[in-house]
């Protein structure tokens, strides 16, 4: 019954700046890794960024030194700051939170439904 939930998408044109937040609506199963994945229009949906219950963080390639991935209080939570933003990064963002195993397999996820992003002038 549990969801993620994400707000803060929008219009924006480029240069400019967003804050995707993402929350569950209900009480999870223990999770140890949340991120963001985003799906353009024509292509697959690909890793933005991760971060880890010690707090690890790793971001895509084509969004480091722009984009910073953060926990917020509340359980189960995170945030997206994106700055500098280029009409490459419109897509429809998604949240994710998964448990790993010791064995680096993905033992059961949740996922929420997406907030839009547009970049344009």
């Amino acid at each position: 019954q549990a969801q993620l939930v994400e707000s803060g998408g929008g219009l924006v044109q480029p240069g400019g700046s967003l804050q995707l937040s993402c929350v569950p609506s209900g009480s999870l199963f223990t999770v140890n890794t949340m991120g963001w994945y985003r799906r353009a229009p024509g292509k697959e949906r690909e890793l933005v960024a991760i971060i880890t219950d010690d707090g690890t963080t790793t971001l895509a390639e084509s969004v480091k030194g722009r984009f910073t991935i953060s926990r917020g209080s509340a359980r189960n939570s995170i945030y997206l700051q994106m700055n500098n933003l280029k009409p490459d990064d419109a897509a429809v963002y998604y949240c994710n939170a998964r448990y790993i195993n010791q064995q680096g397999v993905t033992q059961y996820d949740y996922w929420g439904q997406g907030t839009q992003v547009t970049v344009s002038s």
